[in-house]
C-alpha cells in the first residue's frame, strides 16, 4: 500500500465529522497519531452512532466479488468455438440431407465437450469463496468504553479491537497495545515462521507487508500473546481486499486453447472452400444438383476431423488420471496439455520448495559443526560432523541438546499424519534437535523461568542441580547473548560462526548455561557470567528431492524462479541450495520491481532466478513481465498471496496439503503431496499428451486430404464421382474412430524430457507437419485414382476397389505416423495394444461392407473376388513402407550431420 486509505472509495477521505479519516501509510505514525487521524479514542473507542455513519459511509467490512456469469450463459459460452460450431452446423447438414448415423455422433461430441468444459470452469469460479472464508466471523470491540462482540462485517476504521491467542485478525489494524503477540501470516506474505508484534512506529517506510511489525493484517492468525488495535482498512480496502480484486481478472485461454482455436479457423475455410469447388465442379460436369450438394457436403464434413475434440477430452482426461496416480490433481483439464509448453515455473519457496516448518539443520560448537538430520519432527534422525564422522563425541553438543530440551515449552508426539510439534515451531524443531543429539532424558525439573518476551528476545529457565546447586538453561538472540557472557568468552570467534550461519540463510540462535549455588531475589540476575555452548541454525529445510527436480527442469529447458516473500539473505540461500543463484547479489527485491515500469522488468526479469520480498502485486508482474516475453508460465504456490498470480499464469500449480483453499481454487493443477518433484512428472505427462495430439491431428489431417485429392482430382481424369457420399462418411467415420483415439495413448519418446520446450508461438500443424500431410495424402490419392482407373478399363467393382484401398491405405498410416523418427519395428506393437486392435477392428469393419449384403446396398459395394484382393492389398501398404523408409532415410541423415561424414545437412520436407 503506497498511499493507505481507510476509505474503499478513492477520494473518501474526510469523514461524518469533519475529521480526515485517511493516513499515510500508518506504520510510520505512532498509535496516537493513528488514532487522531482516524477521529477515535484508543481508550474507550467510537460511540455507538458514530460507528453507525461510519458503517454507512465505508460499507460492510466484507470481500466483494466481481459479477459472475450465471451457469447458462457458463454452459452457453462453450459453443462460442470455431470448431465446435462448425461441427454443430455440419451435424445439422448431415440430419438433413439423410446422414443419421454421422449427425448423430457430432452431436454426441459437441454435447460431451460443452459439459466438460462447463464442469471445469464452473469449479473454478469459486476461489472468492473460499477467499471469503479466511475471515471471521466476530470481533471483540470497544465501543463507548464497553468491550464486546460484534459482527467482524460490521467493523469501521477508527474501532478498536482486542486480540488473543486463536483469533482470525478481522481487518488491517495498527497494533496498540501487545503482550507476546505474534502472527502467523505465511498465508499472506510468505513467511514461514509467525512475527513478533511491536507497537512502535517504524522509522523507515516498509513497502512489503511483513516488515510492517506494527500492524496485523485482515485473515491472518493470532499466535501467541495478545493485544489491541485500532481497525484501519475494512472489506476491499484490506490488502486480502486488494488480493480479491486481482482475482477477478479472469482467466486466459492455454496454449491448448489457442492452437485448436487457430486450427478450427483454418479449416473451416478449407471446409466452405471445398464445398463450393466440389459442388460446381460436379454441377458443370452434368452430375445431378442434388447429388453434388450431398457429396460436398459429405466431403466438407471429412475435411473436418470431428473426432479432434473428443479425442482431445479422452486424451486429456486419460492425461489427468495418471496424473491423479502420481498425486497431481488437475482442475481444468487443458492444464494438462499446457504442462508440456512450460518454458518457466515461477515458484512460491515457503511450502512449495521447503517444507514450511522449522528445523535446526546446524550446530556450531567450539570444536566442531555438526550437521543434524531428521523427517519432520520425528525424534529419531541422524548427525555429522564437518571433518569426518570419526571425531570423538562433542561434550558440547550434548549439552546443547539438554538446553534445548530444558529452556523449551513445547511437544512433540506422534500421530496418524506423522510427528507434529505443539507450541512454538521454533521450540518444537529444538526440542526435536535435542532428542536426535540424545539429551531429552537428562533434563532436570523446572523450578523457575523468565519467559520469552520480543523485547529481550531470549528465554531462561532454572532447574535443580547436583549437591543443591542449580543450573540455568539460556536460549535466545546472538546478540542478545553475547552482553551477558563470561568475561573470558571467544566473542568474536562466536559473532563470526553467528555471521557465516546467517549468510547461509540460517536464524541464528545461541544457547548458553551457567550453574549457580542458590536462585537470587531478582531473577533476572541468573542472566548474567554466561557460558556460550552452541548456535544452533534453524531453517525451513528442502523438500526431500526438489535440488534434482530443479535440475530436472533445466535439462529439460524449463527455468525455475523463485518468487518469495522471504527476507533476501534467506532467499538468496535457498536460490545457492537449488543452484538457482550463486550470490546474493543475483537477489531482485520487491522494491526494485517496483522500481522498474514493465518495460524494464520485462528486460530484465530473464536475468534473475529469485526474486525476495514480494508482494502478490509483484508476483504478478513478474508472471507478466515473462508472458510478455512470450514463455508460458507455470506459477507454483500456497498462500493467499499467491492466488492472483495463480490465477494469471498460463497453469496454476497449488499445494494440496499446505495450501490455503484460496490457493486451491485459484490453480488449474493441485499438487495432492505438496511435493515440487511432481510437477517434472507432470511436465512430463504434458509433453506426452501434446506429442500425441500431434499424432492424431497428423494423421487425420493426412488422411481425410487424401479423400479430398481423390475427390477433386477424379473428374479431372475422366472418371464419374470417384467415392459416393456415404462411402466419404464410412471412411471418415472409421479413420476418425478407434484408431485415432487409440494413437492418443502412445506411451512417451525416449527424449521426452531432454528436448527444449516447444514455443508458445508455434502452431500445432508446425514442424512441416501441414505439408506432411499435404504430400501422404497426395501419395494416397496417387495410389487410388489409377488404381480406379485401370480397374474400370477392365470392368472391374472399380469404386469398390478404391473405397477398400483408400480404407486401408489410411490403417496403415496409423501404424506409421507412432513415432516421427523410429520406425515401427523400435516402437513394437506391444507398446500400445489398443492401437493395434483398433485398426484390425476398423479393417474387419471395412471389410463389412464389401461383403455384407445389406451393407452392400448401403454402401453400393460390390464383393471383391481373389484377384481383385491380390491387387488391392499389395496398394495398401505402399503408404506405410514409404514412410518407414523416409524415417531411415533421415535417421541417417541425422547421423551424418552428427559425425561430420556428410557435412551440414539440410531437412527438406519429408512425409514425416
Amino acid at each position: 500500500m503506497g498511499r493507505w486509505t481507510a476509505s474503499s472509495a478513492p477520494g473518501d477521505g474526510i469523514g461524518v465529522t469533519g475529521i480526515d479519516e485517511s493516513v499515510a501509510s500508518p506504520w510510520l505514525e505512532t498509535p496516537d497519531q493513528v488514532a487522531t487521524r482516524l477521529a477515535t479514542d484508543l481508550e474507550h473507542g467510537l460511540g455507538e452512532s458514530d460507528a453507525t455513519r461510519r458503517l454507512q459511509r465505508h460499507g460492510r467490512n466484507e470481500l466483494l466479488a466481481a459479477e459472475r456469469p450465471t451457469p447458462a450463459r457458463l454452459l452457453a459460452r462453450q459453443f462460442v468455438n470455431t470448431m465446435v460450431l462448425i461441427l454443430a452446423v455440419a451435424g445439422v447438414v448431415t440430419y438433413l440431407v439423410g446422414d443419421r448415423t454421422d449427425s448423430v455422433v457430432i452431436a454426441v461430441i459437441v454435447v460431451l465437450n460443452a459439459v466438460a468444459g462447463f464442469v471445469q470452469e464452473y469449479r473454478a469460479e469459486r476461489a472468492m469463496d473460499e477467499l471469503t472464508e479466511l475471515t471471521s466471523d466476530a470481533a471483540v470491540v470497544v465501543r463507548a468504553g464497553t468491550a464486546r462482540d460484534v459482527p467482524a462485517t460490521e467493523l469501521v476504521p477508527g474501532d478498536v479491537v482486542r486480540l488473543v491467542a486463536g483469533d482470525v485478525v478481522p481487518a488491517d489494524v495498527r497494533l496498540v497495545h501487545t503482550a507476546g503477540l505474534r502472527v502467523a501470516e505465511a498465508a499472506l506474505t510468505g513467511e514461514s515462521e509467525p512475527v513478533d508484534k511491536s507497537v512502535h512506529a517504524l522509522v523507515a517506510d516498509a513497502g512489503f507487508v511483513g516488515d510492517r511489525e506494527n500492524m496485523a493484517y485482515k485473515g491472518t492468525a493470532i499466535v501467541d500473546g495478545r493485544g489491541e488495535a485500532v481497525v484501519v482498512a475494512t472489506g476491499m480496502a484490506t490488502e486480502l481486499g486488494s488480493i480479491a480484486a486481482m482475482l477477478t481478472s479472469g482467466r486466459i485461454t492455454t496454449p491448448l486453447q489457442r492452437r485448436l482455436a487457430s486450427l478450427g479457423h483454418r479449416l473451416a475455410i478449407v471446409a466452405i472452400g471445398l464445398c463450393v469447388v466440389v459442388f460446381t465442379a460436379g454441377v458443370a460436369r452434368g452430375e445431378p444438383a442434388s447429388t453434388m450438394l450431398v457429396t460436398a457436403v459429405s466431403l466438407a464434413v471429412a475435411a473436418i476431423p470431428e473426432g479432434l475434440p473428443a479425442v482431445v477430452t479422452v486424451a486429456l482426461a486419460l492425461g489427468a488420471r495418471r496424473m491423479a496416480r502420481q498425486r497431481a490433481l488437475i482442475r481444468r483439464l487443458p492444464a494438462v496439455e499446457t504442462l508440456g509448453a512450460v518454458t518457466v515455473i515461477c515458484t512460491d519457496k515457503t511450502g512449495t520448495l521447503t517444507q514450511n516448518r522449522m528445523a535446526v539443520e546446524r550446530v556450531w560448537t567450539a570444536s566442531a559443526i555438526h550437521g543434524i538430520e531428521g523427517d519432520g519432527y520425528s525424534p529419531s534422525g541422524r548427525v555429522t560432523v564437518d571433518g569426518g564422522a570419526d571425531r570423538p563425541p562433542d561434550p558440547d553438543l550434548a549439552t546443547a541438546g539438554r538446553i534445548a530440551a530444558a529452556c523449551n515449552d513445547a511437544a512433540i508426539h506422534e500421530t496418524d499424519d506423522g510427528w507434529v510439534a505443539v507450541g512454538d515451531p521454533t521450540e518444537g524443531a529444538l526440542l526435536t534437535m535435542a532428542h536426535r543429539v540424545g539429551s531429552t532424558g537428562v533434563v532436570p525439573a523446572r523450578v523457575a523461568e523468565i519467559p520469552f518476551d520480543p523485547g529481550r528476545r531470549r528465554m531462561a529457565t532454572v532447574h535443580d542441580g547436583p549437591d543443591g546447586t542449580f543450573w540455568i538453561a539460556v536460549k535466545g538472540a546472538l546478540d542478545a547473548l553475547v552482553p551477558l557472557l563470561a568475561g573470558d568468552a571467544p566473542v568474536d570467534e562466536v559473532v563470526a560462526a553467528g555471521d557465516a550461519l546467517a549468510a547461509d540463510g540460517y536464524r541464528v540462535l545461541a544457547l548458553a548455561e551457567r550453574t549457580i549455588a542458590g536462585v537470587p531475589a531478582d531473577l533476572a540476575d541468573v542472566e548474567r557470567d554466561l557460558r556460550l555452548v552452541a548456535l544452533v541454525g534453524i531453517s525451513d529445510p528442502l523438500r526431500p528431492g526438489v535440488a534434482g527436480a530443479v535440475a530436472t527442469c533445466g535439462a529439460a529447458g524449463v527455468a525455475t524462479v523463485m518468487i518469495t516473500g522471504d527476507h533476501p539473505r534467506t532467499a538468496g540461500a535457498i536460490g545457492r541450495r537449488l543452484g538457482l543463484v550463486t550470490s546474493d547479489a543475483a537477489v531482485m527485491t520487491g522494491q526494485e520491481v517496483d522500481e522498474l515500469d514493465d518495460d524494464a522488468l520485462t528486460e530484465r526479469v530473464e536475468d534473475v532466478r529469485v526474486f525476495a520480498r514480494s508482494s502478490p502485486a509483484q508476483k504478478l508482474r513478474i508472471v507478466d513481465a515473462w508472458r510478455r516475453r512470450g514463455a508460458v508460465v507455470a506459477m507454483t504456490g500456497d498462500g493467499v498471496n499467491d492466488a492472483p498470480a495463480l490465477q494469471r499464469a498460463d497453469i496454476g500449480i497449488a499445494m494440496g496439503r499446505s495450501g490455503t483453499g484460496v490457493s486451491r481454487e485459484a490453480a488449474d493443477m493441485v499438487l495432492a503431496d505438496d511435493n515440487f518433484v511432481t510437477i517434472v512428472s507432470a511436465v512430463h505427462e504434458g509433453r506426452r499428451i501434446f506429442d500425441n495430439l500431434r499424432r492424431f491431428v497428423r494423421y487425420l489431417l493426412t488422411t481425410n486430404s487424401s479423400e479430398v485429392w481423390v475427390m477433386l482430382a477424379g473428374p479431372f481424369l475422366g472418371l464419374p464421382l470417384p467415392l459416393t457420399a456415404a462411402q466419404i462418411l464410412w471412411i471418415n467415420l472409421v479413420t476418425d474412430g478407434l484408431p485415432a483415439v487409440a494413437l492418443g495413448l502412445e506411451p512417451a519418446e525416449p527424449d521426452t524430457m531432454r528436448r527444449p520446450p516447444r514455443s508458445p508461438r508455434t502452431s500445432i500443424l508446425s514442424g512441416g507437419l501441414w505439408q506432411q500431410s499435404v504430400v501422404v495424402g497426395l501419395l494416397m490419392a496417387g495410389i487410388v485414382l489409377p488404381l480406379e482407373l485401370f480397374a474400370e478399363a477392365r470392368d472391374w467393382p472399380w469404386r469398390t476397389m478404391g473405397f477398400t484401398t483408400l480404407a486401408l491405405l489410411q490403417l496403415g498410416n496409423a501404424l506409421s505416423v507412432r513415432s516421427e523418427t523410429r520406425s515401427l519395428r523400435a516402437v513394437g506393437l506391444r507398446s500400445n495394444p489398443v492401437l493395434v486392435l483398433a485398426v484390425i477392428a476398423s479393417m474387419v469393419a471395412q471389410l463389412a461392407t464389401v461383403y455384407v449384403p445389406f451393407l452392400q446396398e448401403a454402401f453400393d459395394t460390390e464383393p471383391l473376388t481373389a484377384l481383385h484382393l491380390a491387387v488391392v492389398i499389395p496398394l495398401s501398404t505402399v503408404t506405410f513402407f514409404a514412410v518407414e523408409g523416409d524415417k531411415v532415410r533421415r535417421r541417417r541423415a541425422r547421423e551424418r550431420a552428427a559425425t561430420g561424414s556428410g557435412g551440414q545437412v539440410a531437412e527438406r520436407p519429408s512425409f514425416q
